[in-house]
């Protein structure tokens, strides 16, 4: 599991773990895993040219002993001072000694078009808000380079806790963090300027509480979560999905759900609805029914919603039982707020930016910019699990005290007509299977996303190609 951890947590870790140290021993180990990681990225150090991007306290602190050991092994190191009078004074010593040399923001422009390497120590976790105009100046001239950009801790202009951007902010090819993720780094739009991330162990986890603010979800976790049947198993207790999905106009909706919760474990799919021939026609083993979901016969779980157009029967039916429900596309649109905060069992939504959009009041833009935010909000307001879709997926549980999960896998190629209803299926079937609502979202997000790199391998793909690439998917991961 990889953890991200809120600014003020960090800080009161970093307070209890320097209380137990010598004095600078925290930073020094914060800047020989920095220096051990441009090294890395430069491969030849002895002769480079090295550029540090420097502002106050301890980031730039930070960057100024990574320099000097940089200068140290024969690179060409160049500080830009931001500040210079609040520039950490032990470590620009220690950059000087070693043969490191200073500048300005005003003389920064050759230095950077010759540089091989820019380490960005502008602001580290305490910064807010845009670049400043010297800043914003400096992240130009990086931009215009053909240096690699190395971020020390974050890159400089993102919103630590959330990972919104509010003006310019500087993209880096590779961000090193110590100690923890912070939330920016996982979550969009700041992840796509933290370029690759390596976090380097400076001890902290010793002094960071055991549950974190965000967490993201690996190999080892999925595997530990997917449902395995044991030698008595049989379709019941394995877990029968019901879909209430599709409508005369939009039948496909229906078919491709059934294809995730059949790809997905699930012992058997009950479909009520009005694509019931085109359902058979693809998948014979699926259970028709003619009845509403009240009457359909045992399940464990419903997805409604995918295609249902404006009947909002199936959607209602579906809330009325006791079992989870997952609810997707016009069933986000079409479900009652009462009726979903009033329901004892759990619910999950999968609204994309512009179903959460509608749902929260709010323009597009402002989920997609705040998408932290949006996923805590919908949960709050419908006391359910909510997998907010995009270029990062979150998924969130009612409860504030419970870590967002982040899903690390996908790829633009799922951006397809259907492939939401083929999570929708998929998700169903971790619910039916018995996962609790937060693992079964984040557990169906992991799958899909790398079901939809498998099916696209870097070209265009369909929904279709998403649900059959499933198979596969999970006996990688349990493999």
């Amino acid at each position: 599991m990889r953890s991200a951890h809120r600014v003020e947590t960090v800080r009161s870790a970093e307070r209890t773990l320097m209380a137990q140290l010598p004095p600078g021993a925290l930073m020094q180990r914060a800047a020989a895993g920095l220096a051990a990681a441009c090294a890395d990225a430069l491969r030849r150090v002895y002769g480079s040219r090295v550029v540090l991007l420097t502002g106050s306290g301890d980031n730039g602190g930070d960057t100024l002993y990574a320099g000097a050991r940089l200068a140290r092994r024969g690179a060409g190191v160049t500080a830009v001072l931001l500040n210079p009078d609040r520039t950490h004074p032990d470590a620009l010593k220690a950059l000087l000694r070693a043969g490191g040399t200073t500048t300005t923001p005003s003389a920064a422009a050759q230095p950077i078009a010759r540089a091989d390497l820019v380490l960005d120590g502008i602001v580290g976790i305490g910064g807010k808000g845009g670049l400043r105009p010297d800043a914003a100046h400096l992240a130009e001239l990086v931009t215009a380079s053909h240096a690699t950009v190395v971020a020390v801790d974050l890159p400089s202009g993102i919103e630590p806790d959330t990972g919104e951007i509010h003006g310019t902010a500087l993209r880096a090819d590779l961000t090193v963090t110590f100690g923890t993720h912070k939330p920016g780094l996982l979550i969009d739009p700041a992840r796509t300027y933290a370029g690759s991330v390596r976090l380097i162990d400076i001890g902290l986890a010793s002094t960071l509480p055991a549950t974190p603010d965000v967490e993201s979800l690996q190999h080892a976790d999925l595997a530990a979560l997917l449902p395995h049947p044991a030698a008595e198993s049989d379709k019941y207790r394995r877990g029968v999905v019901g879909i209430a999905a599709g409508s005369a106009r939009y039948p496909g909706a229906a078919v491709l759900a059934v294809a995730g919760a059949l790809r997905s474990g699930a012992g058997a799919v009950r479909y009520v609805g009005p694509a019931a021939d085109a359902v058979l026609a693809r998948f014979p083993e699926t259970l028709v029914s003619d009845s509403g979901p009240k009457k359909a016969g045992r399940v464990q779980a419903w997805v409604t919603g995918p295609g249902a157009g404006d009947d909002a029967a199936p959607v209602t039916e579906a809330l009325s039982t006791d079992v989870p429900v997952l609810l997707d596309a016009d069933g986000l649109r079409l479900a009652d707020v009462a009726a979903v905060r009033a329901r004892t069992a759990p619910t999950v939504m999968t609204p994309h930016a512009g179903e959460a959009a509608a749902l929260l009041g709010v323009a597009r833009e402002e989920v997609e910019s705040a998408r932290l935010t949006a996923v805590r909000e919908l949960a709050r307001r419908y006391d359910a699990t909510v997998l907010l879709k995009g270029s990062t997926t979150l998924i969130a549980g009612p409860d504030d005290a419970t870590p967002v999960r982040v899903n690390p896998t996908g790829t633009p190629w799922l951006a397809t007509a259907g492939s939401g209803d083929v999570l929708s299926g998929l998700t169903g079937s971790l619910l039916a299977a018995g996962l609790a609502p937060l693992d079964a979202a984040s557990a169906a997000a992991y799958l899909h996303g790398l079901a939809g790199r498998y099916a696209a391998n870097g070209a265009p793909t369909a929904a279709q190609d998403v649900a059959d690439a499933l198979p596969q998917v999970w006996r990688d991961i349990r493999a």
